[in-house]
């Protein structure tokens, strides 16, 4: 199996419209999702990943890392632990390490398959909002020179095309490429798991939804396709 490039695709928002920017530049034939199982606090992620993969025509693989669990500890791979802000400023969701091992993982399979290109849904808002300094576009970078070194591949490159939006400006991405409204319903954002509107509690969900009131103040004909408060 030959691929152009491979999208770390966590059924979220952000990735998916990743996986829709992908498609566009290479065709769906040509592009791998890959998601990764890892203990989450919940497997819908995946399941909305396999089922918006499968809409678009795109191959899609789950690599698991069981091992994170053994080594490291966060609300979002232990379900007992509060979903809040350490005293450090750092959410308890964060994972350590997680989008360079992940990155890590896809490069080496990009590698292998012959494409060039991974992309990540990673935007530094979240790392100014939220505390994700694996968000930040100057991590990427210095992961991205050390990838290039293990793929002895100069031309090798992480795309973060979301990096420097807003949510508001993702929205306006998602509704320029047509599927916004397919996203909204299928995409899940919320560290809980819960569709839609999400939780309303935590991080992710009120960054998303300030995007969508502010997407449908510029919008007022779209049409949401869930009750939307």
């Amino acid at each position: 199996m030959q691929k152009k490039s491979i999208v770390v695709h966590s059924g979220g928002m952000d990735s998916s419209l990743c996986l829709a920017l992908a498609i566009r530049d290479f065709d769906a034939n040509n592009v791998l999702s890959i998601s990764f199982s890892y203990g989450q606090r919940h497997a819908a992620e995946l399941m909305r990943a396999q089922r918006i993969c499968q809409a678009w025509h795109v191959d899609h693989v789950i690599l698991d890392i069981p091992c994170l669990q053994k080594i490291t500890d966060n609300a979002l791979i232990n379900a007992n632990r509060e979903i809040t802000v350490n005293t450090d400023g750092t959410p308890s969701t964060l994972v350590v390490g997680r989008n360079g091992l992940m990155a890590r993982l896809a490069a080496i399979h990009a590698n292998y398959l012959g494409a060039d290109f991974i992309y990540m849904g990673v935007i530094e808002v979240e790392s100014a909002n939220s505390g994700y300094r694996d968000c930040k576009r100057s991590y990427i970078d210095l992961l991205q020179d050390i990838l290039r070194i293990d793929l002895a591949n100069p031309s090798f490159e992480i795309r973060t095309p979301l990096i420097y939006m807003t949510k508001y400006a993702t929205m306006e991405l998602g509704y320029q490429l047509g599927v916004l409204e397919f996203l909204l319903q299928e995409a899940i954002t919320c560290y809980r798991g819960v569709a839609n509107m999400g939780c309303q509690q935590c991080s992710a969900c009120h960054l998303r939804n300030t995007g969508i009131r502010e997407f449908l103040q510029h919008h007022p004909e779209f049409v949401m396709p869930y009750d939307f408060i």
